[in-house]
């Protein structure tokens, strides 16, 4: 992955420095304006992270001790930190085989009497299937998050991801497609969760950093509980309303390289790459394929061809409940096959916006001669 930044980025960086104002400010308020807007969401909350908004969203939603809160293994280890942070227990469930998300089925196998949240992901930006999960969790008064990290840009039934959930939370990491840095978003359609997070980002005081600056004499300052310090600055605010309006283009750029190796490769016997399903379009913020038993060649044997030919590609999404800090945690009665499936055989491939066509063949070749080695 390589971040796609120009000069209007480095233009609008120079206007922030130059204007003194590069902690949270104007800057800051004009993203998250412009981030709801194009995601269909109320209400937008500029964190320093994913994490931290996966944070402040288990926080708002009033997720503690005692409660169990239901998360992919598949999925990047934060997903489940962030309930380790509020003090709750994560129930690891399974995921779809095809898709690599959660579905109604896997979570409803990982419930239990203590469930009080699930985390849904958008596995590489393939849009979960969020209808029916919310139908299962709101019969249970059981609040939906979703984990959109990877997934802005994609769309479920016509609409931008995470529009259906009670609380989305978003990344710009530069392994992302729309890129501050460092930074997250919080959205939601409640105005009081809103507040309370754009409280809690900045120590739960009474005084935002931005009306504070706009005073001569401001008012004596209270913190309300005890918050955290999880802003986001103008800078990274100004290159993420760059990025937010190419996104258009970003996510065009992506789907064609993508389709670029599926067309190349869909023919070769033992591969099986990822693609939209039925119900959603995904961002190809990963291209990820799954290398089966019927390849000449393990993932890992893959791997290592590909980096002899002097290409980086990586291991899909690692497996949480089988890291050192979860191996202890119960997954109750879900059964985590295609959990570990999927995390054993698929890798993802290299997809940048300014990656030319040379450099794609040369990745669909390398793959073609490991699928038919000499002498076969």
């Amino acid at each position: 992955m390589k971040p796609w930044l120009g000069q209007e980025e480095a233009h609008a960086l120079a206007e922030v420095v130059f204007s003194g104002c590069v902690t949270q400010g104007p800057k800051v308020k004009e993203f998250e304006v412009d981030f709801a807007a194009a995601q269909g969401a109320r209400f937008a909350v500029a964190t320093s992270s994913c994490t931290t908004a996966l944070h402040l969203a288990l926080v708002v939603a009033g997720i503690g001790p005692g409660d169990d809160v239901v998360v992919p293994s598949l999925s990047y280890i934060a997903t489940a930190n962030a309930v380790t942070y509020v003090g709750a227990r994560p129930v690891f469930c399974d995921v779809d085989p095809a898709t690599g998300n959660v579905t109604a089925e896997t979570i409803h196998a990982a419930l239990t009497l203590d469930t009080r949240a699930v985390i849904v992901v958008d596995q590489g930006g393939v849009p979960v299937d969020l209808d029916p999960i919310r139908d299962l969790c709101d019969r249970h008064e059981i609040t939906v998050i979703e984990d959109a990290a990877c997934a802005v840009g994609s769309q479920y039934k016509g609409k931008p991801v995470g529009a259906g959930a009670h609380i989305t939370v978003w990344s710009f990491h530069p392994n992302h497609i729309l890129t501050t840095g460092e930074g997250g978003m919080l959205t939601t359609r409640r105005a009081d969760w809103a507040a309370r997070a754009r409280a809690l980002r900045e120590h739960s005081s009474s005084l935002a950093a931005l009306n504070r600056e706009e005073l001569f004499l401001s008012p004596r300052e209270v913190c309300l509980e005890v918050g955290f310090d999880y802003r986001m600055t103008d800078l990274q605010a100004a290159v993420g309303i760059i990025q937010l309006r190419r996104l258009p283009q970003m996510v065009e750029r992506r789907r064609n390289i993508a389709n670029m190796y599926v067309e190349a490769l869909k023919s070769l016997k033992g591969l099986r790459i990822v693609s939209d399903p039925p119900y959603g379009t995904t961002n190809y913020q990963s291209l990820w394929l799954e290398v089966l038993p019927g390849f000449p060649m393990t993932r890992e044997a893959l791997l290592e061809r590909l980096a002899e030919a002097g290409i980086t590609a990586r291991r899909g999404a690692y497996a949480a409940h089988r890291q050192p800090a979860y191996r202890w945690r119960d997954n109750g009665n879900a059964r985590l096959q295609s959990t570990e499936r999927l995390s054993d055989r698929t890798l993802v491939l290299p997809v940048f916006h300014e990656i030319d066509s040379s450099s794609i063949n040369r990745v669909i070749n390398a793959i073609r001669n490991a699928a038919h080695p000499v002498g076969t």
